[in-house]
């Protein structure tokens, strides 16, 4: 089971997320979120992130932005993996790159079913074809704490190695793995504080509840 915390905006909260058992870290570039940060933020955090631990995946999580820019981006700031979450046609997975970019749905039911099918990507043992989270309305991308259609999910996690978001928390995780399996989990909001501040004794609690489930 792996555990993505997303939206890591410090140095201390990095260190915290990996302490906990976070085998992916998420670093979001959509300015309005409250858990943007900027491309020379990311750039210091990433490295000193590196050079305290032996290894973790790093993850832009990008909305809307051009393939180019992407790969800028994730060249300065040492990312190893691009989630898109925006309204990304196909080809922007296949011009970010094979096995360096993964895109976030935000739908349920047949929808959700027929976008995974344009959109899931060749996985590989450090990401998966695609994230599933919860189904908002225009404009809005993720981040919001709604729960994502786990009925959804679960015949998706039968078909691809999926990453579950969407309002996941300590105390709902354990239930969404065991009805899901789902390849890994992420959460932001659901361990946060306050909006971009990670709680350690959160983190630790959503990643031994999810691993816990996961072995039954």
């Amino acid at each position: 089971m792996i555990v993505k915390i997303c939206g890591i905006i410090t140095l201390e909260d990095g260190l915290a997320a990996l302490d906990a058992g976070a085998e992916m870290l998420g670093f979001n570039f959509y300015p309005p979120s409250p858990r943007y940060l900027t491309v020379a933020t990311c750039t210091e955090l990433v490295s000193a992130l590196r050079a305290g631990v032996s290894q973790f995946s790093a993850v832009g999580v990008f909305v809307n932005g051009h393939p180019d820019e992407i790969l800028r981006i994730m060249s300065t700031c040492d990312l190893d993996l691009a989630q898109l979450s925006g309204d990304e046609p196909p080809g922007d997975l296949v011009a970010v790159g094979a096995g360096r970019a993964f895109k976030s749905i935000r739908a349920s039911g047949a929808t959700a079913i027929e976008e995974a099918g344009r959109y899931a990507v060749q996985p590989g043992a450090s990401h998966p074809a695609l994230l599933l989270d919860a189904a908002t309305g225009a404009g809005q991308y993720g981040g919001t704490g709604l729960s994502a259609d786990w009925q959804t999910a679960a015949q998706l996690a039968a078909a691809y190695p999926l990453l579950l978001a969407g309002g996941l928390r300590p105390d709902n995780v354990a239930a969404a793995v065991r009805q899901v399996h789902p390849w890994g989990v992420d959460v932001a909001s659901g361990v946060e504080s306050s909006p971009g501040r990670k709680d350690p004794a959160l983190m630790r609690a959503f990643s031994q509840a999810a691993r816990n489930a996961a072995q039954f």
